[in-house]
């Protein structure tokens, strides 16, 4: 079915949650606009999630001046690989990743080298605002690498690829996996390109892979099969999507989550406006979830996010058969 064919009364027959309804009924209602500061910063994002022990890559350093950037070059000296973020970009923008070192120069994601000089450049147009949301003056932060999982090896190309979990009312109720692409520039974005892989919330087996809405039965660039992925650990994944609702008092909240070789799942970061494209990805609308979760004991809502994970995957356990 291509949604975007459809009214706005079958799409709601049919369960999908549509943009009026989110804005409205749910980020209105459910996302007070005094917590967004907590999540449009993602430096700020990092620093409550290290308070309340949540596992997310480790920050390095900070620059918030222009006269910090004299202090670049010492601060990533010893680094053979990291990531250089500003603070309230989005969609991915002004996200530098470097790999690896080849001498004086740094190697980017994509393969291509730069030298100091390029990132100093880069570090100076984030903290000009470039990159920020309303283009005003903003922060650089630079953070450990995220190594995927091998089992990401060929399923992701340029980029890292990332779990999106959404949690509604602190229940998660639906997820994917973004997987960046030479058309996505690396970036784990569905507008941009990358595949979108809906995941079985009972145990987090592929459902159903689209690229700009079409569907994919292998990554477009490296012809790795998708309809066999089975994401490890996935009780923790949702476990801690859990935690990040409880830590921002969020109530529809989208927090994305990469699975690191050595550290497993991290926090990448979180969204207060997360968006709808996952249901396509899961050939699923969030409207009966949402449903289910209403329904629930008061009680449920006071129990601890591993028992709430546990109720969703109940919940949802009959919910779309694995199939690409």
């Amino acid at each position: 079915m291509n949604w975007r064919m459809v009214s706005p009364g079958r799409l709601r027959e049919a369960g999908i949650l549509g943009m009026n309804h989110r804005n409205v009924d749910l980020i209105s209602r459910l996302n007070p606009r005094r917590l967004y500061p907590l999540v449009d910063n993602k430096l700020k994002t990092k620093i409550a999630l290290a308070a309340a022990g949540i596992a997310a890559p480790r920050l390095i350093g900070t620059l918030r001046t222009q006269h910090d950037i004299a202090d670049f070059a010492d601060l990533v000296g010893p680094l053979d690989g990291f990531a250089i973020k500003p603070a309230r970009g989005s969609g991915g923008k002004g996200i530098l990743v470097i790999v690896r070192r080849r001498g004086d120069n740094f190697i980017r994601a994509s393969g291509t080298e730069v030298d100091l000089d390029t990132l100093e450049f880069h570090v100076s147009n984030i903290l000009s605002g470039l990159f920020s949301l309303g283009g005003t003056p903003d922060v650089a932060f630079v953070e450990d690498l995220v190594r995927p999982d091998p089992l990401f090896r060929d399923l992701s190309v340029e980029g890292v690829p990332d779990i999106r979990v959404i949690v509604y009312r602190g229940f998660p109720i639906m997820a994917m996996l973004r997987l960046a692409t030479r058309a996505s520039a690396g970036k784990a974005n569905l507008h941009q390109g990358a595949v979108g892989v809906g995941l079985r919330m009972a145990d987090g087996q592929a459902i159903r892979a689209v690229q700009f809405s079409k569907n994919l039965e292998s990554h477009p660039d490296s012809g790795a099969p998708l309809k066999c992925i089975a994401i490890p650990e996935w009780d923790r994944i949702l476990t801690l999507a859990t935690r990040c609702a409880d830590v921002t008092g969020l109530g529809y909240l989208g927090a994305d989550i990469v699975l690191d070789r050595q550290r497993g799942p991290l926090v990448l970061e979180l969204n207060a406006r997360p968006g709808l494209a996952i249901q396509m990805t899961n050939r699923a609308g969030m409207l009966p979830r949402i449903a289910a979760i209403d329904a629930l004991d008061a009680a449920d809502f006071r129990r601890p996010p591993e028992q709430r994970t546990e109720i969703v995957r109940r919940l949802f356990s009959a919910s779309a058969p694995p199939h690409v």
